[in-house]
C-alpha cells in the first residue's frame, strides 16, 4: 500500500504529461532538424556531378558521400548514449549547430577533398538529428500515441526526397546566384533552415531530465570507430578498388579487429556501454535489429536504382526523376500516417510491419518486371505499392524497440535501431550497385546482339541522317568498336544516350533495365527473409505513459520499495520533486 501511495503522484498525465499543443510545438522544432539532414542527403546527390566538374574532381566524388556517411553513422549511437545521461536538448542543439557550421564551410570548398572534409563535419551533426528527434518524441509521448507523431517524421523524410532533387537540380543548374556559384547554394540553403530550427528548439524543447553521472565508454567509442571507418570505406569504395584487392582485404581485417575490441569493451563496461550487450538478450530488440538491417538494405539498395532507371532508361533529368518518384513518396507518407493513427486507436502494432514487409516484397517483385518499354504509369503504380508498404514498416519497428526496453534507455535504444538500419542501407547500396555494374556490360552486349538482327536497328545504321547527326557520333563510335559496348567507359558515362537515335540506343536501355531487374529480384529475396523475421516478433502491450512519466514512476517505486535513493542501473541519488515530475511549459528556460 505504501509503495502504491508513493508511486501514484508521479503517474497521472496531469502531473507529467504534455498537452497536444505542447507536443506539436516541440514537434515543429524536431521536424525542422530532421528536414535539414534528410534534405541535405538528396539535394547534394542531385548536384554532385556539377560540383565535381566545377572543382575538377568528379573521379573522387564518392569520397564526399563516404566522409558524410562515416561520421554520421559513427556519431549516431554516441548521441543516443550521451543524451540518455545528460539530456536531449543540449545535444540536439549541438547537432544542429555543427550541421550549420559544416554547411557554411562547404560553400568555401576549393577542392573535392576539402569538400569531403567539411561534409564529414556536417555528418557529425547529422548523426544526432534523426535519432535524437525520435528519442525526444519517446520522452514526451506514450508508445500508444507515439506512432501518429512519428508518422510526421516520415512525412518530412518523404517530402525531402522529392524536394531535394528538384531544388538541387535547380541550384546546380544556375551559373551563379547573387554572385555565388549555384552549386554552393546547395549548402547555403541549410543555413536559414538551421537557424530557424535552432530558435524553435531552444524556445520549445523544455523537458525535464534526471542527470545520470555514469562512466563514459571511451574504449567502446574508439573500438567502434576502428570497426566502422574501414568497413564503411570499403563498402563505398570496394566496387572501384575491387572487393578482393589488397586495400579491401586490409579494411576487412581492421574492421574485424575493431568489432572484436568493441564487443570486449562493451562486455567489460556493462550498463555504461555505448550499445549495452544486454539489449541483445531482449528478443524484440534482436529481431527488430535484424529486420532493420534487412529492410534497410533492400529499401535503400533498391530505391537507389530507381533514379538511375528513370534517368538512364527513361531519359529524365535529376529534377524530373525526383518528381517521378512522387508515387513512392506519397505511398510512404500515406502508409506512415495511416498506420500511426491505427496503432494509436487499437494499441496493436505487429500487423503493420508484417503486412508492410509483404507489400514491399510485392512492390519489389513487380519492379523486377519493369523493362525498357514499360509505361511510366505502370512503374508509378509499382513504386506506390512499395512505398505504402515501407510506410507501414519503419515507425512500428522503432516503436517496438522503444516499448520493449526500459524508459531510461530510450535514447540509446532509438539510436541503436537507427544505427543498424543505416548499416543495412550502406551494405545494401554497395552490394546492389556492385551487382548492377558487374552485370550490365554483358546484358548490353546480349541486347545489342539480339537487336542487330532486327530490321529497325539495321535501318537506323544505314540511315544517312542518323550517321550525320551530332548526337549519334559517340554511340556510333561505340557500336563500331567490337567489345566496347559494355566497357567501363560506357557504364561510367551514359550521357551519349541523351538525344541519340532511339533505335540504336534501345539495346543499351534494355541492358541497363535487365541488370536493374536482377537487383530488384535480389532485394525482394532479402525482404522475404525480413518478412519471416517480422512474423517472429512478439507483440507487447504498448505502454500508456511517456518515457518521462515511466522513468519518474520507476525511480519513485524503487525508492519506496527499498528505502534507497538510487535510481535504475546505479543512477545517482534522486529525489522526485515537482520540478522533476512536471515539464515546464514551452518557452520557459529549463535545463536541457
Amino acid at each position: 500500500m505504501a509503495a502504491n501511495a508513493s508511486v501514484a503522484p508521479a503517474a497521472p498525465r496531469a502531473a507529467t504529461g504534455f498537452t497536444h499543443r505542447q507536443i506539436l510545438t516541440i514537434l515543429a522544432g524536431l521536424m525542422l532538424g530532421m528536414f535539414l539532414a534528410a534534405l541535405d542527403q538528396t539535394i547534394v546527390a542531385s548536384a554532385i556531378r556539377t560540383i565535381g566538374d566545377d572543382l575538377n574532381g568528379l573521379s573522387v566524388q564518392a569520397w564526399v558521400t563516404t566522409a558524410y556517411l562515416i561520421t554520421s553513422t559513427i556519431t549516431t549511437p554516441l548521441y543516443g548514449k550521451l543524451s540518455d545521461l545528460y539530456g536531449r536538448k543540449p545535444f540536439f542543439l549541438a547537432a544542429i549547430t555543427i550541421f550549420i557550421v559544416g554547411s557554411v564551410l562547404c560553400t568555401f570548398s576549393t577542392s573535392m577533398y576539402m569538400l569531403a572534409g567539411f561534409r564529414a563535419l556536417q555528418g557529425i551533426g547529422a548523426g544526432g538529428l534523426f535519432s535524437l528527434a525520435l528519442a525526444i518524441i519517446g520522452d514526451i509521448v506514450p508508445p500508444r500515441e507515439r506512432a501518429k507523431y512519428q508518422g510526421y517524421f516520415l512525412a518530412v523524410f518523404g517530402t525531402s526526397s522529392v524536394l531535394g532533387p528538384v531544388v538541387g537540380g535547380f541550384l546546380a543548374g544556375r551559373s551563379s546566384i547573387l554572385g555565388i556559384a549555384g552549386w554552393r547554394w546547395v549548402f547555403l540553403v541549410n543555413v536559414p533552415i538551421g537557424i530557424v530550427a535552432l530558435v524553435v528548439v531552444a524556445r520549445t524543447l523544455n523537458i525535464p531530465h534526471q542527470r545520470r553521472d555514469h562512466s563514459l565508454d571511451f574504449a567502446g567509442a574508439a573500438a567502434l570507430i576502428v570497426a566502422l571507418v574501414p568497413l564503411l570505406t570499403v563498402l563505398e569504395q570496394g566496387r572501384s578498388w575491387g572487393w578482393g584487392s589488397p586495400r579491401s582485404l586490409l579494411c576487412y581485417v581492421v574492421a574485424a579487429a575493431g568489432l572484436v575490441a568493441f564487443v570486449l569493451a562493451e562486455r567489460r563496461i556493462g550498463d555504461d556501454a555505448l550499445i549495452p550487450l544486454r539489449f541483445f538478450r531482449d528478443r524484440t530488440f534482436t529481431l527488430s535489429t535484424i529486420a532493420g538491417i534487412l529492410t534497410g538494405a533492400a529499401m535503400f539498395g533498391g530505391i537507389a536504382l530507381l533514379p538511375l532507371y528513370l534517368q538512364i532508361v527513361k531519359g529524365a533529368t535529376p529534377t524530373q526523376s525526383g518528381l517521378l518518384l512522387l508515387p513512392l513518396t506519397v505511398g510512404l507518407m500515406v502508409g506512415s500516417l495511416l498506420s500511426g493513427q491505427l496503432i494509436s486507436r487499437t494499441g496493436r502494432y505487429k500487423i503493420f510491419p508484417v503486412a508492410g514487409t509483404a507489400l514491399m516484397v510485392a512492390g519489389m517483385s513487380l519492379l523486377h518486371f519493369v523493362g525498357a518499354d514499360t509505361p511510366l504509369l505502370v512503374t508509378s503504380i509499382y513504386m506506390s505499392v512499395f512505398g505504402f508498404g515501407l510506410g507501414n514498416v519503419m515507425q512500428p519497428i522503432t516503436l517496438a524497440v522503444q516499448n520493449a526496453l526500459p524508459p531510461r534507455d530510450i535514447g540509446v535504444a532509438t539510436s541503436s535501431a537507427t544505427f543498424f538500419r543505416q548499416m543495412g542501407a550502406t551494405i545494401g547500396t554497395a552490394v546492389f550497385l556492385s551487382v548492377l555494374f558487374s552485370t550490365v556490360g554483358n546484358n548490353i552486349a546480349k541486347a545489342l546482339q539480339q537487336a542487330s538482327t532486327t530490321p529497325a536497328f539495321r535501318a537506323a545504321l544505314a540511315d544517312p541522317s542518323v550517321q550525320s547527326a551530332p548526337g549519334n557520333q559517340r554511340l556510333l563510335a561505340i557500336l563500331r568498336t567490337p567489345g566496347s559496348a559494355g566497357g567501363s567507359g560506357t557504364i561510367n558515362d551514359t550521357s551519349f544516350l541523351n538525344g541519340a537515335d532511339k533505335r540504336l540506343a534501345h539495346p543499351f536501355f534494355v541492358g541497363f533495365s535487365t541488370s536493374m531487374d536482377l537487383v530488384f529480384l535480389i532485394a525482394a529475396g532479402v525482404l522475404v527473409v525480413a518478412l519471416v523475421v517480422m512474423t517472429l516478433l512478439r507483440e507487447l502491450p504498448l505502454r500508456t505513459t511517456s518515457g518521462i512519466e515511466a522513468a519518474t514512476a520507476e525511480r519513485a517505486a524503487q525508492a519506496a520499495q527499498g528505502g534507497a535513493a538510487l535510481g535504475p542501473a546505479g543512477d545517482v541519488p534522486v529525489g522526485v520533486t515537482s520540478s522533476d515530475a512536471a515539464p515546464e511549459p514551452p518557452g520557459r528556460p529549463t535545463g536541457g
